[in-house]
């Protein structure tokens, strides 16, 4: 067992890009200098630009935690709070803990005593010489993978409104589970009336049908910052008491059994989409050579195109499963 756990932890660091980090850049990373963060709350940069932050560096034990208390919600989607501190043009995520939220698969609702329960957390910390302070939140977007909806841009442009610098970071517990990597993804909205120039096509990503107009109308609302995860000697004892736990509630079941519901869902989704596919392709041919340039056609033909990318991997995640039972 101990031999799978450690094989599975080299596997699971591989997969996420964990880099170890150097000594000097440990004490850097975690080193919190209260006037240097006054400094750049007082400056304002993201103020004169919507696009300052555009990194962030995570630690692997925030991610691991993360990912775990994302895990723990099963169906319903759960919150948290990350610590850390701002370096520049980048987001360090040293830490991170979970919130009493209740959730459901459309919203998080942050109730009163989660934010009691977020302030007394703080304090407690910097009781313990833990000075980092809380730079954003992260809630899971169970199966459906890792976007802001209406509702979270609504909340993420709040907390930038009012206590910036702030971050939000999404992970899929499902996928996580499905792929074998931890699916996560960190924004920032930008400003109410700011425009964003067109960006071309972000990277793709599978949307259940019935979350694909609330992608749609907000994706404009906010940017995608680059992460990327590091590791250390100052974390690495509480990665080792994690990690078990996390390998037997996660790695060391099979994707295949523990994801049946996720899977099932998935292939009601591309039959779904491929009856809409269907039916617009249908009435294109009905409309003959009055249709609008055969717009419908085109577009369903894209849908198609669409489509054979989420099976592809769909398929692609069935068999990884299978290989892990091997």
């Amino acid at each position: 067992m101990a031999g799978e756990s450690s094989t599975a932890r080299v596997r699971w660091e591989l997969e996420n890009n964990i880099a170890p980090a150097a000594s000097e850049d440990t004490d850097a990373l975690f080193k919190y200098d209260a006037a240097e963060q006054q400094l750049a709350q007082s400056c304002k940069p993201w103020a004169k630009d919507p696009h300052h932050y555009k990194h962030v560096r995570m630690s692997a034990l925030a991610l691991l935690k993360i990912a775990m208390h994302a895990r723990s919600g099963g169906n319903l989607e759960v919150m948290g709070i990350l610590q850390g501190k701002v370096v520049g043009d980048t987001f360090i995520v040293i830490d991170s803990f979970a919130l009493p939220v209740e959730g459901t698969e459309t919203r998080v609702n942050a109730q009163a005593e989660a934010y009691e329960y977020m302030v007394d957390f703080l304090d407690t910390n910097k009781a313990v010489h833990r000075p980092e302070n809380a730079v954003g939140w992260y809630h899971s977007h169970p199966g459906y993978g890792c976007w802001l909806s209406g509702i979270d841009v609504n909340t993420q442009m709040m907390n930038q409104q009012y206590q910036e610098p702030w971050l939000a970071v999404v992970v899929d517990p499902m996928r996580t589970m499905a792929a074998g990597k931890v699916e996560i993804g960190a924004f920032r909205t930008y400003p109410k009336d700011y425009k964003p120039a067109d960006e071309g096509p972000s990277e793709y990503q599978t949307i259940p049908l019935d979350k694909i107009e609330d992608f749609g109308v907000h994706a404009k609302s906010y940017y995608p910052l680059d992460i990327t995860f590091f590791k250390s000697s100052t974390d690495s004892h509480l990665l080792d008491l994690l990690w078990n736990k996390y390998w037997v509630a996660t790695l060391s079941a099979s994707p295949l059994i523990s994801n049946r519901e996720f899977a099932a869902g998935q292939i009601a989704d591309v039959a779904e989409k491929l009856e809409q596919a269907e039916s617009s392709l249908a009435h294109g041919a009905r409309l003959g050579r009055w249709a609008t340039g055969g717009l419908g056609r085109a577009g369903a033909e894209s849908a198609l195109a669409r489509i054979c990318r989420d099976t592809s991997k769909l398929a692609a995640e069935q068999i990884k499963g299978l290989s892990t039972q091997v």
